[in-house]
């Protein structure tokens, strides 16, 4: 695939660039029109030039990026493989991990300067839950949606089709039920618990829960050891092809357009390196945008993906999805409005500060946290919107209006983060 060298606005030339005082001028436009949250910011003057050349450049021109071998992890691969890192002036080298415990112990210790990560574990690290205490940060969301929750072949002789046929089976048919989830405080746990209590299963008390690396998810199913699972795609599509499962529900029908995985590095590492995790954040954010921007570049994308450095998957098992056209397992297809994004005009980027808030509350509704934090003085603490506005505005992508957002999930209850305290503990279901 040939690399995508960018184009280059006159006034952003290495010569225009090597002018102190022009570099200055642009970088305090950047950051004016980042502060003022402006809907998009088009003019080249503000773009990669103005953070690639003299004191803005980055301080690490090499970083390692690890991923886990999931489709969302496009973004990070796609800005290495289109070459769109070098506009930034880093090189990004992704590196395939095998499991989210390796991803958080390699951050942690300095093997990876970045991830390809959960956005729970992110904020558990943070706080000392699942794993050693680490101050941590979040520079961007990679996608929103794009999940799903798969249940047994088994399940699926018995009649059980979707939540409320679960709860039925569960209630009548007493026997231990098993269902995994990827990292105990992880996106895929917390849509799997949303999810089974939004029917009424309490997971902690009517299920045993186990902690599965995505990739062998499909194998533990087909050898009997769950009932269920909830992981990134392709793993779901998989149990489909392979005959072990079927799609019992999507990530978006619990929560439309939600967060998922994140750009994560440590607190220390934006400290030392800022103009790397901002050069690595606006590379990340081009290439999330040149996804979304068509249907070819999607399908450009899943190929590559699927190669054995990366997923190690059939092509075909990844690109439907990615395209939005679903098929459950059960004789339904469809064609969805919320698969998974990558840019979504933005807006699948930002680091909403209710999204990170969101993920302690559900923390503590299940007792991963014993007290109630700081909500939202935590989500500051990890959510770098200054870094990502700066990245967005050397991108040109679109920023928000505002720092949190609304949402109306799956049992009908509103999270806006106003109120995160009583939101957690207003379940009727939790620890």
């Amino acid at each position: 695939m040939k690399r995508n060298k960018g184009l280059q606005h006159p006034t952003s030339t290495p010569a225009a660039m090597a002018n102190p005082g022009r570099r200055r001028w642009i970088a305090q436009s950047a950051q004016r029109l980042a502060g003022a949250g402006l809907l998009t910011l088009v003019d080249p003057l503000v773009r990669a030039g103005a953070w690639a050349a003299g004191s803005d450049a980055p301080e690490k021109p090499e970083v390692r990026i690890g991923f886990i071998p999931l489709t969302d992890c496009a973004s990070v691969v796609m800005a290495s493989v289109l070459g769109i890192d070098k506009k930034y002036g880093v090189k990004i080298t992704p590196s395939k991990e095998a499991s989210w415990a390796g991803v958080r112990d390699k951050l942690i210790n300095g093997e990876l300067d970045f991830a390809h990560v959960l956005y729970g574990l992110v904020y558990g690290v943070h706080l000392g839950v699942g794993g050693p205490k680490k101050d941590m940060a979040v520079l961007m969301a990679l996608n929103q949606n794009g999940q799903a929750i798969s249940l047994s072949q088994q399940l699926k002789d018995a009649g059980v089709t979707d939540g409320a046929s679960l709860a039925r089976q569960m209630s009548t048919q007493k026997r231990d039920y098993t269902f995994a989830q990827t990292f105990p405080t992880g996106t895929h746990a917390m849509w799997l618990y949303y999810w089974m209590a939004a029917y009424g299963i309490d997971p902690m008390r009517d299920a045993k829960v186990i902690t599965v690396p995505p990739p062998q998810m499909v194998a533990n199913m087909r050898i009997g050891n769950m009932d269920g699972f909830c992981v990134g795609e392709p793993w779901n599509a998989r149990a489909i092809s392979d005959k072990v499962g079927f799609t019992a529900a999507t990530t978006q029908d619990i929560w439309v357009d939600h967060p998922e995985k994140v750009l994560g590095t440590t607190a220390d590492f934006v400290t030392r390196y800022p103009n790397t995790a901002r050069a690595v954040t606006a590379a990340v954010l081009e290439a999330g945008k040149w996804i979304d921007a068509s249907a070819e570049n999607r399908r450009k994308t899943a190929e590559t993906v699927a190669a054995k450095s990366y997923i190690n998957t059939d092509m075909s098992v990844i690109v439907d999805r990615m395209l939005g056209r679903y098929a459950n397992g059960l004789g339904k297809t469809w064609d969805d409005a919320h698969a998974m994004r990558f840019y979504g005009d933005g807006a699948a980027n930002f680091p909403y500060l209710s999204d990170g808030m969101w993920f302690l509350t559900q923390h503590k509704r299940w007792g991963l946290l014993k007290e109630h934090p700081d909500y939202l003085a935590v989500a500051r603490q990890i959510n770098r919107i200054d870094v990502y506005k700066q990245a967005a505005t050397a991108a040109g992508a679109t920023l928000p209006a505002a720092d949190m957002r609304s949402a109306r999930l799956i049992d009908g209850i509103v999270w806006d983060g106003s109120n995160p305290a009583a939101y957690a503990d207003g379940f009727k279901i939790k620890a």
